[in-house]
């Protein structure tokens, strides 16, 4: 993998910014990772230059609404260029078989069958469950079970054909119980909720969501090189680069990205 496109870095109830997602791209192929809530995904797609046309893998983590609405307008979009002879190939849907059911229910209740006519020809789903692991943009990923407090969530652990490896772990803190899949990494990506200093205000622990100071916790012990914090509140947007690095760097020694809505991060190994 070349690089990380980060298409949104907000939480459920963000207004300044996309819901997080992003796309994981080698040459000009793209590995997109959840779709946030709307079709704010297809405007940031555009604004990164990233063709639907070049999308042929997706993940998406969970059922949680700012995770899985955005995916009705990529699949209504890759089944308009397939009726319209202009999408090439498959796009390959990886999701537990549970968040695979409730996307071809959305699905069946608001898009044209003309665009549902396309789901299981074209547009394919592939049921992970905890330790799969596949082949995707020539890097082997392999798929756990987060334990999440809240709703079943998948993330992922990927290694590529230079070696650079890489964690995501969705949108909960990482625990003690998915240690295989995150130590000694390269990039970690954790949700950081808020500052630890405004957990008063955000209640993160409430909503089983970590703190800058948690993430960072976490990144030291496991011993990542870097860590890149996302899932964000927005309330200080303009500042909550300075802020959240600030706070990260009394925990993580390691290098800190607080990505902002249509950032690039370059990946390697070193």
């Amino acid at each position: 993998m070349d690089k990380i496109h980060i298409l949104g870095t907000g939480n459920a109830m963000v207004t300044k910014c996309y819901n997080t997602c992003f796309t994981l791209s080698h040459n000009e192929e793209h590995f997109l990772v959840d779709t946030g809530g709307g079709n704010g995904i297809l405007s940031n797609l555009e604004k990164l230059n990233i063709s639907i046309n070049n999308i042929h893998n997706l993940f998406i983590s969970h059922c949680h609404n700012d995770h899985i609405n955005g995916i009705t307008w990529i699949i209504r979009s890759v089944a308009q260029g397939v009726l319209r002879g202009n999408y090439e190939g498959n796009l390959n849907i990886y999701c537990h078989k549970s968040v695979g059911e409730t996307i071809r229910t959305i699905c069946s209740l608001i898009l044209q069958n003309k665009f549902n006519s396309v789901l299981d020809k074209r547009i394919l789903f592939h049921y992970i469950e905890h330790g799969d692991s596949l082949c995707i943009l020539d890097s082997k990923v392999t798929f756990f079970d987060i334990n999440s407090k809240k709703e079943l969530q998948y993330g992922f652990t990927l290694k590529d054909e230079a070696g650079m490896t890489l964690t995501f772990l969705g949108d909960e803190p990482y625990r003690d119980d998915v240690y295989e899949y995150c130590y000694n990494k390269d990039y970690i990506l954790h949700e950081a909720f808020c500052l630890y200093s405004e957990r008063d205000t955000f209640k993160p622990y409430e909503k089983h969501h970590a703190t800058v100071k948690d993430a960072c916790v976490n990144g030291e012990i496991l011993k990542a090189k870097n860590i890149i914090l996302y899932h964000t509140e927005d309330k200080n947007i303009l500042n909550r680069k300075h802020l959240y690095s600030k706070e990260g760097k009394e925990f993580f020694s390691g290098n800190i990205f607080v990505p902002d809505d249509l950032d690039e991060i370059p990946l390697n190994s070193k």
